[in-house]
């Protein structure tokens, strides 16, 4: 049996390329036509733009901009097709930002990530993605729901109910962070309970070798995918594990941070996206995660272009336990308390899981009553170190990221 999604994934490049000239210029009008984009492609030749390489004549659109527009014109800043009342959900994540979402077929078009990781009809997938307010619940359900695959709602924490619903409904895939599956395992171990999981789809988080390894040990399958809120899947392992095939519904780019000009193959720099959706036409979106071009075409069969994967943050925003920390909030934290100068947080591993470290720099205090605050902006717990006026660096870093993905 295949584990391909569709035809889409196995055309030939000029297949590929054909089709991408058609539906882009397109994509290109329809944007033209909302507010959001009034002035950044006032004057573009639409029809022009028929390939990645026309896109790169075109201004980049950041998340700071997004939310900018947002403040002025609420909730999607005039981005989106329809309005609010339009869309079957609206989602708010960290800044906050506002993304749309529809229950209309693989609308985020994880479905062809569900599929190459082998999951389809006859599977019930444990779905430990958050429900609330973010959409990563949504995504997944909607995947495994394009795949014919009956879903386990089951949200994040509550781990000794995540084992007792898996033992008794007989999960056979996890959906979820990567860390998280291996908390559910160890405590299935301690209950004594026989788990039927022999794939898992993660995403949110890095997938560290050694992690992966541990879930094959236990014969499960375990690929991940890059997919934001905003643009939805943009890239996907197969079972090959070689890169991530980008996704049929994407235009990627790679270019220099902070210019939006193309690197050359192989040179890591940051991923633009450019979205064929359009319910939500965003163009050169920048995701601030930066990667490189991996050559040639997958083992799988797959022909779309491939990137390494997530390597790294363009700038000092990084993502823990699947929530971005991002500079301002850090500032936000600062800004609460008259006697705080500055602050460091500080991500690690503790085993297999991300964990955080927040170092204050204040006139006193105690580090207690800084912990309130810090799940509030952060919105992930932490531990505390007060240091003493002076003692930071002055090296203008707010957010270490000490992880390794070797």
């Amino acid at each position: 049996m295949s584990d391909h999604y569709d035809a889409l994934e196995t055309r030939s490049a000029d297949e590929r390329a054909a089709s991408l000239s058609e539906c882009l210029p397109a994509q290109i009008r329809a944007a033209q036509e909302l507010a959001g984009y009034a002035e950044s492609l006032s004057g573009v030749d639409a029809a022009a733009i028929t390939d990645a390489a026309a896109l790169a004549a075109l201004p980049v659109l950041r998340k700071s901009d997004l939310g900018a527009r947002q403040k002025l014109t609420a909730p999607f800043g005039g981005f989106t097709a329809t309005d609010a009342s339009g869309f079957d959900h609206i989602f708010q994540s960290p800044g906050p930002l506002y993304e749309p979402g529809r229950v209309s077929h693989d609308w985020w078009r994880l479905g062809r990530f569900a599929a190459a990781a082998g999951i389809g009809e006859g599977d019930i997938v444990q779905n430990c993605f958050g429900y609330h307010l973010t959409p990563a619940g949504m995504m997944f359900e909607s995947a495994a729901r394009a795949v014919g695959a009956a879903v386990l709602p089951a949200g994040t924490g509550q781990t000794d109910l995540q084992v007792q619903a898996a033992a008794d409904v007989g999960s056979t895939a996890y959906a979820g962070t990567p860390d998280y599956l291996k908390v559910i395992l160890d405590r299935a171990d301690e209950m004594g309970a026989a788990l039927k999981i022999t794939r898992a789809v993660v995403s949110g988080g890095a997938l560290f070798p050694s992690l992966r390894q541990a879930y094959a040990d236990r014969d499960i399958a375990c690929l991940q995918c890059y997919a934001t809120a905003d643009v939805g899947n943009i890239a996907y392992e197969s079972a090959a594990l070689e890169g991530m095939i980008v996704d049929e519904g994407v235009i990627v780019e790679i270019v220099t941070p902070g210019t939006g000009d193309p690197v050359a193959p192989g040179e890591v720099g940051e991923v633009l996206v450019t979205t064929l959706n359009p319910d939500y036409p965003l163009i050169r979106f920048a995701t601030g995660d930066m990667s490189a071009w991996m050559p040639g075409e997958s083992p799988c069969g797959r022909t779309n272009l491939r990137i390494k994967g997530w390597m790294g943050r363009a700038d000092q925003t990084t993502k823990v336990k699947g929530m971005f920390v991002r500079p301002e909030q850090v500032a936000a934290l600062v800004a609460r308390h008259s006697h705080v100068h500055k602050a460091r947080v500080i991500v690690s591993r503790e085993g297999e899981m991300d964990s955080m470290h927040v170092q204050i720099e204040a006139d006193g205090g105690d580090w207690t009553e800084y912990g309130e605050d810090i799940q509030d902006i952060l919105k992930l717990r932490a531990s505390v170190e007060v240091l003493a006026p002076g003692d930071l660096p002055k090296d203008g870093v707010v957010i270490e990221d000490r992880r390794t993905y070797d």
